[in-house]
């Protein structure tokens, strides 16, 4: 199975960038078509198409569709996250720099479905290059009357869009923090169902929200124009994941960058794209630094699919895929790992807060040669107070990956305790 390039299709055509170019393409016969439907017809396609959200969750994007209020009262938003902080992803920041409208047509169009009055995108401070792309596309929308007032001329179809660039902080990709720090606040996370409503009840500023990230829009149009049908018989061969999904390949492969490709494709097809192994394999993490981590045999054994990577013992997540060769030092890795998420909590709640930290001080303890005995299990234990004890799933994000590598290459770590140092490349010092 092949790259299967739908929003990549045209990256590297420098007009697609331009509406000019886009509309030579194809573009904006998603949202012609959608503005003679039905707004509830409109929902229905997202639910036959069986898009899920490209952010790491999952979850069904129609359920949050299906959930704005039909019976308009007060404003309704939408927002787009574009922060894209998970370690080993950057599919989002490409899309923006190299099809800028896919996301400005398909929030449109998401706009005119469930009766949004404007719409956020929250992009990394850092990725400049991205938000002056979407600027002038977003620029060039206004002009052609795809964004404003009475839009293509139809009375009452009004849709601003804004930029809105963050502060680089990785806690503001959590959908409630996100929502804070677009009103001015500190990014840290609010309550969440059942102890508070649903954003697409009561979102920002109170209002109803519906949120996606820059991959989930990006397909909106791809399925209004083309026809859910088609688009969900992309990835058929899976349980339930339907269309394609942009991968970040890094690490040890010989061609790192983005591909795009149905769901259903072996995890090994995908880093052959990338150019292969550079080396010999160790292990992979398939979808952002949180998450799990595969051994050989299980990547070889993984499918790309919600459920079935689940079934290989990780996740699709974000899709950023880390390769890694046998010259690496897992327990370094993983203590590398969790300083990053120790220094990006927000500090709301203790398990996250104290819990990140201990963990670096006994993974430190460890890489630096003096590991105790019983800090293996100590480690594990500390991560099991952290997953699904914190107040947002930063902490689960945390404890995943240290939990998955000391699960998985257990004698590495045991290895520095009873040596002091790495059993990596032990064979040549012995020799």
């Amino acid at each position: 199975m092949a790259e299967y390039k739908l929003l990549f299709e045209h990256t590297n055509d420098p007009t697609f960038r331009t509406l000019e170019g886009y509309k030579a393409k194809g573009g904006y016969k998603g949202l012609e078509k959608a503005v003679a439907m039905e707004r509830s017809a409109i929902v229905d396609s997202i639910k036959t198409s069986g898009l899920r959200g490209r952010g790491g969750a999952g979850a069904p994007a129609a359920l949050k569709w299906g959930g704005m209020p039909k019976e308009k009262k007060t404003e309704h938003y939408l927002i787009c996250n574009a922060d894209e902080g998970e370690p080993g992803t950057f599919k989002d920041k490409q899309l923006l720099e190299t099809c800028p409208f896919e996301l400005v047509e398909g929030m449109t169009i998401a706009g005119y479905a469930v009766q949004g009055d404007a719409g956020y995108v929250y992009i990394r401070g850092e990725f400049m290059d991205a938000a002056k792309s979407l600027r002038e596309a977003i620029d060039e929308a206004y002009k052609a009357n795809l964004l404003g007032k009475n839009i293509m001329g139809i009375e009452g179809f009004n849709f601003d869009l804004y930029i809105h660039l963050g502060a680089g902080s990785y806690e503001c990709g959590e959908e409630t923090a996100l929502m804070s720090s677009l009103m001015g606040e500190r990014g840290m996370p609010r309550l969440k169902f059942p102890h508070a409503p649903f954003p697409v009840i009561k979102g920002v500023w109170d209002k109803p929200t519906l949120i996606h990230n820059v991959e989930s829009y990006s397909n909106v149009p791809y399925i209004i124009d083309r026809g859910a049908e088609w688009w969900a018989s992309l990835g058929a061969s899976t349980k339930n994941s339907r269309g394609t999904k942009i991968f970040s390949v890094s690490g040890h492969v010989n061609k790192p960058g983005n591909y795009e490709v149905e769901f259903g494709t072996p995890l090994m097809e995908l880093i052959e794209l990338a150019g292969g192994v550079r080396g010999t394999m160790k292990a992979c993490i398939p979808g952002g630094s949180s998450m799990p981590i595969l051994n050989v045999e299980k990547t070889h054994e993984a499918i790309i699919g919600y459920e079935e990577m689940m079934a290989s013992g990780s996740m699709v997540g974000s899709g950023g895929c880390m390769v890694l060769n046998d010259t690496t030092d897992i327990v370094k890795f993983c203590w590398r790992t969790a300083v990053f998420y120790m220094n990006e909590s927000c500090g709301k709640c203790t398990p996250c807060r104290e819990g990140t930290r201990w963990m670096v001080q006994i993974l430190e303890r460890i890489v630096n040669g003096q590991g105790r005995e019983g800090d293996v299990d100590l480690l594990v234990q500390v991560a099991d107070q952290i997953d699904g004890r914190s107040f947002c799933p930063l902490g689960d994000a945390a404890a995943w990956p240290v939990k998955g590598m000391v699960k998985v290459f257990r004698e590495e770590f045991d290895y520095y305790i009873s040596h002091g140092r790495s059993m990596v490349g032990r064979e040549a010092v012995l020799a």
